[in-house]
């Protein structure tokens, strides 16, 4: 990768990074907003969605902007983090938050729509046999929404990949520590002269995206086959 410079190398490094730990924490979080609006009595579930969705439809810039006014020193949970000496802001941390928001509707729209295919009659009668709520949702639920989950992580890994509006403003755009892919080609387009940066930038997403895509079909595929089998 000798067209990519050290400082590209770690912004590769870095989107990863963010990337993979944003997936890690949005796929809990997901799958439990899914069964709450899937199996719970819980009224205002409408509410509750459209809240979780919200983020697909406003500017990521305006959820970086507000994710900034709540964690800033000045914010509410901002301050109250400063006190305990825990800096978000301006970190790799920060552009995992941003991450996070951003793709978590994805997550929840996945595994939901896997959690609304199942048929509730297995889980009435995982119940009746004596299953505990715990226990049909680890033998019943969960193995048979495994594909919206697969499919779920593969979408939030690929949204947390190319963010940019709320990870420029939360997290910042600083070499070796913030900058992620696609603030680095955003620099690149900026400066004379850099389009082979930019582009080889570009490249380096698509493969890794498109390397996504065939695992989340190969594993999919997989999973297929051994319910067949």
């Amino acid at each position: 990768m000798d067209f990519l410079s050290p400082t590209d190398l770690q912004a590769v490094w870095l989107s990863a990074r963010v990337a993979t730990v944003a997936t890690l924490i949005a796929l809990p979080l997901g799958f439990l907003l899914a069964w709450v609006l899937v199996f719970s009595r819980l009224r205002g579930k409408a509410l509750l969605d459209g809240l979780i969705n919200l983020p697909l439809v406003l500017p990521p810039v305006v959820i970086g902007y507000l994710l900034l006014l709540m964690l800033g020193r000045r914010g509410v949970i901002g301050r109250w983090l400063d006190r305990l000496g825990i800096e978000l802001i301006f970190t790799w941390k920060a552009a995992v938050i941003a991450c996070v928001v951003i793709g978590l509707p994805l997550m929840v729209r996945s595994i939901r729509l896997g959690m609304e295919q199942i048929d509730p009659q297995l889980v009435h009668a995982a119940r009746t046999l004596g299953a505990s709520r715990r226990d049909a949702l680890f033998t019943v639920v969960l193995p048979l929404c495994a594909p919206a989950l697969v499919t779920g992580g593969t979408l939030t890994f690929a949204r947390s990949l190319g963010e940019f509006g709320a990870t420029i403003l939360l997290a910042g755009n600083i070499p070796g520590l913030t900058q992620t892919i696609p603030l680095a080609i955003y620099d690149y387009s900026n400066v004379p002269g850099g389009e082979s940066g930019a582009l080889a930038l570009c490249l380096v997403s698509i493969v890794i995206s498109y390397l996504m895509l065939m695992g989340n079909e190969v594993l999919l595929w997989k999973m297929r086959r051994s319910r067949q089998g």
